[in-house]
């Protein structure tokens, strides 16, 4: 498979990222710092511990400033003394039994967080290419059986769908207002749910797993009949920034994308939870304790016909594969093996080797 990402491309381009603290944040912080871009991180402190921040060592590589995106004094101040060529916003509230709870932070955070850092992006005369990440929760889900495309209705449900929803109102109204006539190339991209090595946070399905081996305990799995769009981290991360790097020197690529797995990937959870003890072994075993809870939508899966026909972009690694990769970073921090190493293994063997996997 073509290489769609060009890291010598990075080198040396200052890269201001938003969120970089989180667990995509870092591994998308990894790969910039591995293929030489000047990075520039702006998030709260780590949200869990342990947290893969820490664990992937890359605080050292980079300029990582501690601040709230809404903050807008202080994002400002951060962008400008960056200077940088590229944005890539995944600064979020990202859970969504989190927004219930929370609902005005949730907003705060995810609609007016991405107000002040385009606000930022327009009262400076440096940034070319900007990325907005959101979420395949934007659309209003019908809980159709084929997957949504870019031109349905955005209208998540709870608020963290729904303030996702408004963050992508927000850029297109941005876009349209300010951005075109000075050549700024801004895109979304809405991708699925992703897994991968080194994920700590709560209400997620791996990280669940992971806790329950820890613990000696079987994995409770609380709706094992949900369909999502499940893909390795690394996918969506790889697609934002071949779309940040095509839009940097052709505005035409400036777009809203869904970056999700094919049809045979989206899978139940319990699905998941099954591929993920089959990999693990020892005696793995789940349970289903489907307990009353917030709503959440049932099921949903991407068409991503759009980012395949623009750009020949498919996803590399299957759902086994995801999951093998998954375990194998969990038992290497299992182990006190190096993280770092594991990761840059990882990323070299889906950047620079690329090839499909069966399964």
């Amino acid at each position: 498979m073509e290489n769609l990402v060009t890291p010598s491309f990075w080198e040396g381009k200052r890269v201001f990222l938003t969120g970089h603290t989180g667990f995509k944040g870092s591994w998308m912080s990894r790969v910039l710092i591995d293929f030489g871009a000047k990075l520039t991180g702006y998030s709260l402190e780590p949200p869990t511990e342990p947290n893969l921040f820490d664990l992937a060592g890359i605080k050292d590589k980079m300029r990582s400033l501690t601040g709230d995106v809404r903050d807008f004094d202080r994002l400002k101040e951060a962008v400008n003394e960056a200077k940088p060529d590229i944005v890539i916003h995944m600064a979020a509230q990202p859970i969504v039994r989190n927004s219930y709870k929370e609902p005005r932070y949730t907003y705060e955070t995810n609609v007016m967080g991405t107000v002040n850092l385009l606000e930022c992006v327009r009262q400076s005369d440096c940034v070319k290419s900007v990325i907005n990440v959101t979420t395949d929760k934007v659309y209003k889900n019908n809980e159709w059986l084929w997957g949504y495309r870019e031109i349905d209705s955005l209208d998540g449900y709870d608020p963290y769908s729904n303030s996702k929803s408004c963050s992508e109102l927000v850029t297109h109204s941005y876009k349209n207002s300010f951005f075109n006539d000075r050549n700024i190339a801004v895109s979304t991209a809405r991708a699925g749910n992703v897994i991968g090595g080194g994920d700590f946070a709560a209400d997620r399905i791996i990280p669940d797993c992971v806790r329950a081996i820890q613990q000696g305990e079987p994995i409770i799995v609380r709706n094992p009949d949900s369909t999502r769009p499940y893909q390795h981290v690394l996918e969506p991360i790889m697609a934002y920034l071949m779309v940040a790097e095509k839009q940097y020197s052709n505005m035409n690529f400036a777009d809203w994308y869904n970056i999700g797995p094919d049809d045979c990937d989206c899978v139940t959870t319990g699905e998941i939870a099954d591929m993920f003890c089959v990999q693990w072994g020892s005696g793995a075993r789940w349970e289903n304790k489907n307990t009353v809870g917030p709503h959440e939508a049932n099921f949903l899966k991407l068409d991503c016909s759009k980012v395949k026909s623009t750009f020949g972009w498919k996803p590399v690694w299957r759902i086994g594969h995801a999951i093998e990769k998954t375990c194998e970073w969990t038992k290497a921090w299992f182990y006190n093996y190096d993280i770092q190493n594991i990761m840059d293994r990882q990323i070299d063997e889906y950047s620079n080797n690329q090839k499909e996997y069966p399964y």
